[in-house]
């Protein structure tokens, strides 16, 4: 295990009826407050008007940002940064699902920065400070809710990145199962199969003695593949829904990650897919996942082993400890499928004629991953294996 130190200061505020805490949390933080939101289920479903009532009654002023992408943009984050700018906003509250998190903390702190986002994006510069936020969830996926991540697509270069900074945790989260009942099963799959990409992420690693949170991350894998085939075939259940959410949570607000080097590898090959293509993100990592496990996995068969008795129950029967590693890749692969994730690019129409556009994108003229240091040459392999 590896020295860590470890601080996460959102506030979690995670069950039924938990969305009245706004008002409370609201005055705190001021009077004026952006609302960011994405393409207005949270107006069907009856959350926005609920959130405007809780505010009101904080004594708020409120002005709207609506319509954040699912891959959030760079122009849409400057837009949102005048807004605050113009009006002299206190705080920003962001209602909807990762996307929309994602892109209320980058508009947090441009609010806070003289130049053009981007150069915090590409790590050119850094955030210095950003305005207090708030987030009131909808969609169990990416754990934006209770970590310093973000991931931002500049549309005009076609890139796409993940950028961090401690001063973007939300102060707090609002987390209520209810409001997730209304989202529609290929949202709920690609959330479930982000969540899973976050727990591997951290979970295929080299690093030695690491029961404990080897043990966290079989626990919520373990969850969600016994409740996500339950809740893709009854969407409005909330009590199903309210275990993906917590598992969402978990898988990525820093305590799978206490003491190990995970790996990323994956996050950064679906970001370059994604920004050429514009497809969803669970949809890319589910494509891709498998295919770089089967690629890696002589680096360390044993941890592969391990997930596929672990997670999946694959019993040894005989085999060798390859044999019962690929058994549990296979299991993955069947189980996305077997929820509706896709398996192949060619699903979103993607052929070969920019893998190595896309490879570029991924290494930046370097590497990426830590379980195996991926080249160029590696990536494009990988993607061939996924078209």
């Amino acid at each position: 295990m590896r020295p860590f130190v470890y601080r996460n200061p959102t506030k979690l505020i995670f069950g039924d009826q938990s969305l009245h805490h706004i008002t409370a949390e609201a005055e705190k933080y001021g009077k004026k407050v952006l609302l960011v939101y994405g393409g207005g289920s949270i107006k069907r479903n009856g959350l926005y008007n609920e959130v405007l009532e809780l505010l009101g009654q904080a004594g708020c002023s409120v002005f709207e940002l609506a319509g954040v992408e699912p891959n959030p943009r760079l122009s849409t984050v400057h837009r949102g940064a005048d807004i605050i700018r113009q009006e002299g906003i206190d705080w920003v509250l962001a209602v909807g699902g990762g996307s929309t998190l994602d892109c209320a903390k980058a508009i947090a702190a441009a609010a806070k920065y003289d130049g053009n986002f981007w150069d915090i994006v590409t790590k050119k510069a850094t955030v210095q400070s950003a305005l207090p936020l708030g987030t009131v969830l909808t969609l169990a996926a990416t754990g934006s809710e209770m970590n310093s991540n973000s991931v931002i697509t500049n549309e005009e270069t076609e890139e796409k990145h993940g950028w961090a900074s401690p001063h973007v945790y939300p102060a707090f989260s609002i987390l209520d199962a209810k409001w997730t009942a209304s989202a529609p099963k290929d949202h709920t799959v690609y959330g479930i199969v982000d969540m899973m990409a976050h727990v591997f992420e951290q979970y295929f690693h080299h690093d030695a003695r690491t029961p404990v949170q080897d043990g966290f991350s079989e626990s919520i894998l373990r969850a969600v593949v016994e409740t996500a085939p339950h809740l893709v075939n009854d969407l409005t259940n909330v009590q199903y829904r309210e275990t993906i959410l917590y598992c969402g949570t978990m898988a990525l607000n820093g305590t799978l990650s206490m003491g190990i080097l995970g790996d990323w590898a994956n996050h950064d090959m679906e970001h370059a897919v994604s920004a050429v293509y514009d497809i969803p993100h669970g949809g890319g990592l589910a494509i891709l996942f498998p295919n770089w496990m089967t690629y890696v996995l002589d680096d360390n068969v044993a941890r592969f082993r391990q997930f596929a008795v672990n997670v999946f129950g694959i019993r040894e029967d005989g085999r060798s400890d390859r044999e019962i590693a690929e058994a549990g890749i296979q299991a993955l692969r069947d189980f996305w499928n077997s929820i509706g994730a896709p398996s192949r690019l060619s699903d979103y129409n993607i052929d070969a004629s920019r893998l190595e556009e896309m490879a570029d994108k991924t290494v930046g003229g370097s590497t990426r991953g830590h379980f195996r240091k991926l080249t160029k040459e590696d990536v494009v392999n990988i993607y061939r294996l996924s078209l």
